[in-house]
């Protein structure tokens, strides 16, 4: 069945951030730089775990993945919103409104799953360190990152394949600055309760399901190291897990508050500041988290520089 048959609207009318038209200027500089920030910073990433041999371990090979989808996650909407606010064009077709939901919910899955991975690398490492090396072993690594992606893609596919099967009517106008999924149920003039299910169905499976995951291995951490005898291997197990906390943190932090705070603080303005904040901050974050509070990507880093000076010397 065609589009125009399920649907009777070409395209949507995105509001954009709750900003005055006089600051337009200013934030568009801010975000772009924060965009920039999030692409260069997650590609140095990328680049140090691929150029530096000492990196090639399962933690990195997670984060790497994980830098590669925060782009990707970012790139989803930020540049559309750029466009907007320089333009004032805030229309978007149906077609890339659908697009940009799927790839939203994608990134945004894949990004819980990768991170639960994570979690469970630090487990093994500091609750089984004798076993580490038989039991994260590449194929199982691999095996984890495929996982992900295929289970973030089926999760966005059937979000999206419900979403074709509505009719849009007169009411084509959302409160935000990217097509996001409940924005857009809310438009609907079909029924939406097969969605609404949906939605809670796989957001326990993708969102509350891995947070437990992480929970329960940090409770586990948390247990081992109060067993750990000296202040010396303390210091160490939580700086291994540091960096990885902070991203927890700040990505389930920004979920929490924006789908599980009471409905009255719900407003249109709070849910798009929730969303800047997991969509936008806490990916230009992640590199600064991860190249500040992490030894061996300052090493890798101090060295990769070091090479580079010398070479041009």
């Amino acid at each position: 069945m065609s589009t125009a048959n399920q649907s009777s609207v070409s395209a949507f009318f995105l509001l954009g951030l709750p900003i005055q038209p006089g600051q337009q200027g200013m934030f568009f500089i801010l975000f772009l730089g924060m965009y920039l920030t999030t692409v260069l910073g997650n590609l140095l990433i990328i680049l140090l775990i691929r150029w530096d041999s000492h990196l090639h371990t399962p933690m990195y090979f997670f984060l790497s993945h994980l830098a590669l989808t925060d782009i990707s996650f970012s790139s989803v909407t930020v540049p559309e919103m750029l466009k907007n606010m320089q333009t004032q064009h805030l229309s978007i077709s149906y077609e890339a409104c659908i697009s940009q939901t799927y790839f939203f919910i994608l990134f945004a899955d894949l990004d819980s799953f990768l991170i639960t991975a994570m979690a469970y690398d630090r487990y093994v490492a500091i609750c089984h360190p004798l076993h580490y090396n038989t039991i994260m072993g590449q194929n199982l690594c691999v095996l984890l990152v495929a996982g992900s992606w295929i289970t973030a893609c089926s999760c966005a596919l059937l979000h999206t394949l419900l979403l074709t099967r509505l009719s849009f009517c007169a009411d084509d106008t959302i409160p935000h600055f990217f097509c996001d999924l409940d924005a857009l149920l809310k438009l609907s003039c079909s029924d939406t309760s097969i969605n609404q299910l949906v939605i809670f169905t796989a957001g326990l499976a993708a969102i509350m399901l891995p947070f437990l995951c992480i929970l329960v291995s940090y409770g586990h951490i948390g247990n081992t190291i109060l067993r750990v005898p000296s202040t010396k291997g303390v210091c160490k197990a939580l700086s291994t897990c540091g960096s990885h906390l902070s991203v927890v943190t700040l990505y389930y932090g920004a979920i929490i508050g924006l789908y599980f705070l009471p409905s009255s603080s719900n407003t249109n303005d709070n849910n798009t500041i929730a969303s800047v904040m997991y969509t936008v901050v806490t990916p230009m974050l992640n590199p600064f988290i991860y190249s500040l509070r992490n030894k061996d990507m300052k090493g890798a880093l101090r060295k990769l520089l070091s090479k580079k000076i010398y070479s041009s010397d």
